[in-house]
């Protein structure tokens, strides 16, 4: 790899979604800067080069020299800074950002930021649904969909982003008119040494934020702020004045902030009382930023989520089946089982479809959930015998593939049972992705015999 002609520059790292939209961004700038990629050849190469000819692009192990005689080093979320060069950059006097900070040092309108294990990219799409309905010029994306480089616009009245722990570790500058962590449960173990070091970066969202939203029933939330800073809460207890939570009325579970209650759980199309959650948390930022309540009321009732998130897919073989591919992490498949285990009627019960690449995490936890609501496990992937040994609460079986899994549920299940695919695993041992995972399901639940 040779060396930059000028300490000038910046250096982006990382040829993702990420980092072409950095790339965009400053070639729009003429500012200079060059590319790397760890990689030998990344995918993007030759795309990246017929659009930057002019930009140097250096592929493979990174050059601590290069990265050194840099002003800036622009940090793509799936590069760690633990690799020895950006450390040794870092430790003399290179600065380290990432795409959030170039991006907050032009927004103009606030910004609604948006963090957690699980639920994040639902409650993103579900606050710019609620400014949308308010009549509000809203720009999302993030971590979810459109890179936030990508979203600049000047006649933008709202920013809503979806933020992952990697974006939030080069992250200085966010400043966010309203903040949340929406849950913190075990993730990305594999990249941090600790609970508490994934537990920080996600905390770095409420630097400087005007309104922190937390999650009362989750105490890994709730943040150390400085005096005078506003703060919602939210949770699926009955609420303090202005803040929001469930209450009985009419017969049935609403919405509320305060005594005041706002829409009956039946009105909605997400269901479980993780949705539950997701849409109070919606509520509170939406109010945190002027959204009017009788808007994000309608959006609420739209609202069908998201693909692979707790989604409902069919009803057959007397049985409900539910895609919630997206739950890559033993947190997003407690919410999905303590969700739809909440409504469960008689004697229906949960068969859960489980399995995949473990990223190092403990499994423990799904027992207590299966013990109360499960009928049977169901595992595939690489870790399932992993699981199985950490479950003895049901009984399990192993299935060679998604077709299997779900012939396995027809078999085992009973009527009214709901069939539950919520991996609590990364999908790469099997498929391409969680799409790819979810797409399998649904085309297996849409093929089986219920004969």
């Amino acid at each position: 790899m040779g060396l930059i002609a000028t300490d000038k520059s910046r250096v982006v790292i990382g040829l993702g979604k990420t980092g072409q939209a950095c790339a965009r961004y400053l070639a729009r700038r003429g500012l200079p800067f060059v590319v790397c990629d760890t990689r030998a050849e990344p995918p993007s190469a030759e795309a990246f080069r017929a659009e930057f000819p002019d930009v140097p692009l250096y592929c493979g192990p990174l050059d601590v020299d290069l990265l050194s005689r840099c002003n800036e080093i622009i940090l793509s979320p799936g590069v760690a800074q633990s690799d020895p060069s950006i450390r040794q950059a870092v430790a003399s006097g290179v600065r380290l950002s990432g795409d959030i900070d170039l991006f907050c040092a032009e927004a103009k309108a606030p910004i609604v930021a948006i963090t957690g294990s699980n639920a994040k990219s639902t409650v993103t799409t579900l606050v710019g649904e609620m400014a949308k309905a308010a009549g509000v010029r809203v720009q999302v994306g993030g971590n979810l969909g459109t890179p936030v480089l990508d979203l600049l616009d000047e006649q933008a009245e709202l920013y809503v982003l979806e933020l992952s722990s990697f974006q939030l570790e080069t992250t200085n500058d966010l400043r966010a008119a309203a903040a949340t962590v929406l849950n913190i449960s075990p993730d990305h173990l594999d990249r941090y040494e600790s609970m508490q070091g994934y537990h920080a970066a996600k905390h770095r969202i409420y630097r400087g934020c005007a309104v922190a939203v937390e999650n009362r029933d989750d105490a890994l939330t709730r943040p150390l702020l400085p005096q005078g800073v506003k703060k919602l809460e939210f949770g699926l207890g009955k609420p303090d004045l202005k803040q929001f939570g469930l209450i009985e009325h009419q017969g049935s579970v609403w919405l509320a902030r305060g005594l005041e209650p706002l829409i009956d759980t039946r009105e909605m199309k997400i269901r479980g009382s993780h949705n539950q959650a997701n849409a109070l948390a919606a509520l509170a930022l939406g109010e945190a930023v002027g959204l009017p309540i009788p808007a994000m009321l309608e959006a609420l009732k739209r609202f069908g989520g998201l693909e692979h998130r707790c989604q409902w897919v069919a009803d057959r073989c007397e049985l409900s089946w539910f895609n919630d591919s997206k739950g890559t992490n033993v947190g997003a498949t407690l919410a999905a089982l303590n969700g739809l285990g909440a409504t469960l009627e008689g004697e229906a019960r949960i068969l859960l479809i489980a399995g995949g690449e473990g990223k190092g995490q403990s499994f423990d936890e799904l027992s207590a959930p299966l013990a109360k609501y499960g009928r049977a496990l169901i595992l595939i992937g690489r870790d399932g015998p992993q699981i199985a040994q950490a479950v003895k609460t049901v009984e399990h079986h192993f299935a060679a593939d998604m077709v299997q899994a779900v012939e396995l549920a027809v078999q085992l299940g009973q009527p009214g049972d709901i069939v539950l695919l919520s991996p609590a695993c990364a999908s790469f041992d099997m498929f391409t992705g969680y799409p790819a995972r979810g797409q399998a399901f649904v085309d297996a639940v849409e093929g089986v015999r219920c004969d």
